[in-house]
């Protein structure tokens, strides 16, 4: 059953209690848990699970994150952090980590690493009240759905406090990413809901980390809204009569699309800008901007061969659109900040860090900085779904691959890897796809049984980027999952259907042994009984919704919070940077690609699965499985690579990325983005 309130307020006071100890034993656990209980009214102990909240809690506090590495620019740059933190009002930051600690419930070591990792950001953009001109571009590297929103959400709050004016975000190039990216900013920074009213005020409805009791009210605007037509509207914009560079700071979540940053710059300078002493270019003085560019490696890279015969660069050759926009952006401000958040550099290593020119600046190559970020004890990446195939050449070890692949063999008469817009998807679907829907029914019912009954639950069908295609595979979907909730809904007769045994049989022969092969105390076993006894009640809330970049496919998840929903969602390309799957747990993908970040994007599988890791699978061809473990090597040594020259005091510009080349063929990344990437070919049979 659900946590009672007593419950989750217990669990959450024993996690105060133990937030900053560096080590926590069991018997520290039990300790905090038996004097948190004991604090609760007598009435409402009967409703507290002892056991769980042990068990929840010990695995909360057995999370570690290691600390982050970096390469530093050689450049002018200020040492200023140290000196004026003490000075410095942390009021949104405080807020934002309160939030993260007591209603989302993070792990008290991953709010630490994140408290010293924002600072270590911070740190190296300029300190927003130094005059003069200055610029600064860094890097941040993670992983695939691995808490990069949560750590610039983190990085925002600092900033803001520490005095950035204006803040921009620059949220790919879909509606949903978009809306999602402002919902979740809505939440940990803004505290209220941009939907209502735009700028700030007492008497906005509030949301998140301003809706927590003595949040306290936190002047800041916002000239963005989560709805569908909440971008960047210069006519808007004006209509709120917020002026940037005054009191209180303003934030934009915005598309990366050519006219809308073109707006929001000729915006943003109008009547402020100024042609300084010697320049020839007027920019905005005195109100530092802050960029963050995230999934910095897709839209943002100028594309263009802007080489000439002889090799050497053209500056009469313009970048593209959206690269030339976010240029001109920072170029038209004295004071910049940019930060590129990215799971897949590939492309951003090869930009040609001196393509500059006069009017669109120079170009974004992080000079100033590249932080690489490590994954949390909890995180399930690459390497741990495909595992890692020894290399000693390379210095990587074998890694047993997680017992959650399960092959596609029987699906290219269904939906062939080739097939045009016009292709007719069959009615009858392969075995695989009634296999990984009845499990996917299995998981729900089971996170039930664990206690799991409001939470998110969604699978993902990633089969086609064609929207006429998709629309098909949902209708054959819809009428499959009828079938299934009908059956299930009459199986309390003397003589259950067939498909209840079948669904006993796959939870005896797949899902139980999964568990047990995890071994993990976190996720107790469920008895098939337990799982029947939920069957019911999971089909019976699971949709099917095609996912096609609109802003209510981010506002689902938001508005249903409170019940969870259960979705099966089918989609293409606006998934592989897109709109984040909450609690899923099983994916059927048939999707290629021949390059390693559109490969690495597309895995929304990665992530965060506390309490139900053992009821996820993946559904794809081995050919895929084969093409993603030669990504997780190639990955894995790239972030060896960076953690040698991080050691030994090297710069992003000598950071010469040696990225394995696949076997199957694969490409790094688009081929237009690799213009200043040089192959290499490197033997040992010289070394003794």
């Amino acid at each position: 059953m659900t946590m009672s309130p007593a419950a989750t307020t217990t669990k959450r006071m024993a996690l105060m209690l133990l937030k900053n100890r560096e080590e926590v034993t069991r018997e520290a656990v039990i300790e905090a848990v038996d004097a948190m209980i004991g604090v609760q009214p007598e009435v409402d102990r009967p409703g507290i699970d002892r056991e769980r909240l042990i068990r929840e809690v010990e695995a909360a506090c057995d999370v570690w994150v290691d600390a982050p590495t970096a390469l530093e620019g050689d450049e002018d740059h200020v040492e200023w952090l140290a000196d004026k933190s003490a000075s410095i009002t942390w009021s949104f930051w405080s807020r934002y980590r309160t939030w993260l600690e007591e209603e989302k419930d993070f792990a008290p070591a991953v709010v630490r690493r994140l408290d010293d990792v924002t600072d270590q950001i911070l740190k190296r953009l300029e300190d927003p009240t130094r005059e003069g001109r200055w610029d600064r571009r860094g890097m941040v590297v993670g992983h695939v759905q691995s808490g990069k929103t949560a750590n610039y959400t983190g990085l925002i709050c600092k900033a803001a406090d520490a005095g950035y004016k204006l803040i921009v975000v620059l949220a790919g190039v879909h509606n949903s990413l978009r809306s999602q990216t402002q919902l979740r900013l809505d939440e940990g920074f803004l505290g209220f809901d941009t939907q209502r009213r735009r700028d700030f005020d007492q008497t906005n409805t509030r949301m998140g980390a301003g809706a927590m009791l003595d949040a306290g009210f936190h002047h800041v605007h916002s000239l963005t809204t989560s709805a569908e037509k909440g971008d960047f509207n210069r006519t808007v914009a004006q209509g709120v009569g917020v002026t940037i560079g005054g009191k209180d700071p303003v934030i934009l979540v915005v598309k990366k699309h050519k006219s809308i940053l073109e707006n929001l710059t000729d915006w943003a300078t109008a009547n402020l800008a100024v042609v300084a002493h010697g320049e020839t270019v007027a920019r905005v003085p005195n109100v530092p901007i802050l960029v963050i560019d995230d999934e910095c490696d897709h839209a943002s890279v100028n594309t263009k061969n802007t080489f000439d015969a002889a090799g050497a660069f053209d500056a009469e050759v313009d970048p593209t659109a959206i690269n030339a926009a976010i240029r001109k952006l920072l170029n038209s401000f004295d004071q910049s900040a940019y930060v590129g958040y990215t799971a897949t550099p590939f492309a951003n290593i090869f930009i040609f860090k001196d393509g500059e020119t006069e009017k669109h600046g120079e170009d974004l190559f992080p000079r100033s900085f590249i932080i690489g970020l490590k994954k949390s004890s909890e995180y399930v990446g690459a390497d741990r779904v495909f595992g890692l195939t020894e290399d000693p050449a390379r210095g990587i070890a074998y890694s047993e691959p997680l017992p959650i692949l399960r092959d596609i063999t029987d699906s290219e008469d269904w939906i062939p890897s080739g097939h045009k817009k016009t292709w007719i998807v069959p009615t009858e679907i392969p075995e695989s796809l009634r296999r990984a829907l009845l499990t996917y029914i299995l998981s729900c019912a089971a996170r039930r049984a664990r206690g799991d009954i409001n939470e998110h639950n969604s699978m993902l069908v990633h089969v086609t980027r064609f929207t006429d295609v998709q629309s098909q595979v949902r209708e054959i979907l819809s009428e499959e999952l009828q079938y299934f909730k009908d059956q299930i809904e009459f199986a309390g007769g003397a003589k259950p259907p067939a498909l209840i045994d079948e669904l006993k049989q796959l939870w005896t022969d797949d899902m139980a042994p999964t568990t047990d092969a995890f071994g993990d105390e976190s996720l107790p076993p469920v008895p098939w009984d337990q799982v029947l006894a939920q069957l019911h009640p999971a089909v019976s809330k699971i949709e099917i919704k095609v996912i096609n970049g609109t802003a209510q496919d981010a506002l689902e998840y938001y508005e249903r919070r409170k019940n969870g929903l259960s979705v099966i969602a089918i989609g293409g390309d606006k998934l592989s940077r897109g709109l984040t799957l909450e609690g899923l747990s099983v994916s059927y993908y048939l999707r290629a690609s021949k390059m390693y970040d559109t490969l690495l994007q597309m895995g929304r599988w990665f992530g965060f699965r506390p309490g139900y890791g053992d009821l996820c699978r993946l559904y794809t061809t081995p050919e895929l499985q084969r093409w993603y473990k030669d990504i997780t090597l190639a990955n894995e040594e790239l972030f060896q690579q960076f953690e040698e020259m991080a050691l030994s005091g090297g710069t992003p510009d000598q950071f010469g990325l040696r990225v394995a080349n696949s076997p199957d063929g694969l490409l790094i990344t688009a081929r237009a983005k690799l213009r200043t990437g040089t192959k290499l070919k490197l033997s040992f049979s010289a070394c003794d």
